[in-house]
This record gives C-alpha cells, structure tokens and sequence, in this order.
C-alpha cells in the first residue's frame, strides 16, 4: 500500500547572501504538477483545508511562518504535523481527509496539485472516505 502522508526534506542550499530550497517532479514531487495556489492573511482560530480529493495527490510547504496540517485517518485517528521550515514539505494522497490549523501571524502555505480544479473531484464529508 502507498504512503498516504510523507514528509520530504528538500534541499537546502545554504549561502551568507541567503539560502535557496528547491523542488524538482520526479525527483522531490511524485507527480506532474498542474496547479499551484498559496493560502495566506488566515485569521487567528480559522481552519483551511477540511476535505479529502477523489484523485488529487498535493504537495503542502509553509513558506512562511508556520501551521500544523492535521490528517483524520478512516478509524478517525488524527496525526498532526507541523510545517515551520521552508525546506520542508509533506506529501498528501488522494483520499486522505486533512485540515490546517494554528496558522502562525503572516504564515503562507505553498499547496502544489497533480490536478486542475475540480470541484466535483472534493470529498467534503469525512464519512464517505469510511
């Protein structure tokens, strides 16, 4: 069975003028890579995220900042992990039911997709995942 969560460690290329991460398909995104959007401006207490994809896989980086993505596995366990590192990433599955929480001020999250939008490809209630 495939890993439904992963963290990835990126490169980080450090240098006194400032560092540099990158991320490459096929070497750090196991997926062609299809849309690109950012979150940003949450409000203190607010959530993002709280829905699953029928076929969607995602790459998730806190850009800035920091936030805790939260995974509810099908028996409702919950693990939570928390993105402060712009080097860092985790890896979503398609099928998997996550959220974001406990954004920190001016925290920004980088969401890469193996997908275009489509409405229709959400799972927004958890039960159907079951």
């Amino acid at each position: 069975m495939a890993e439904t969560v992963k963290l990835i460690n990126l490169p980080k290329i450090e240098d006194d003028r400032g560092n540099l991460t990158f991320l490459q398909e096929n070497t750090h995104i196991p997926f062609k890579v299809e849309r690109v959007f950012w979150t940003y401006d949450v409000p203190g207490g607010q959530q993002r995220g709280g829905h699953a994809y029928k076929t969607q896989e995602e790459i998730i980086i806190a850009l800035s900042g920091s936030f805790d993505v939260v995974i509810t596995h099908k028996d409702g366990e919950k693990e939570t992990y928390q993105l402060n590192r712009s080097y860092n990433a985790i890896y979503i599955s398609s099928k998997t039911w996550r959220h974001i929480e406990n954004h920190s001020t001016n925290a920004v999250s980088l969401h890469l997709s193996s997908k275009k939008y489509d409405g229709d490809d959400y799972i927004r209630n958890i039960e159907s995942l079951t």
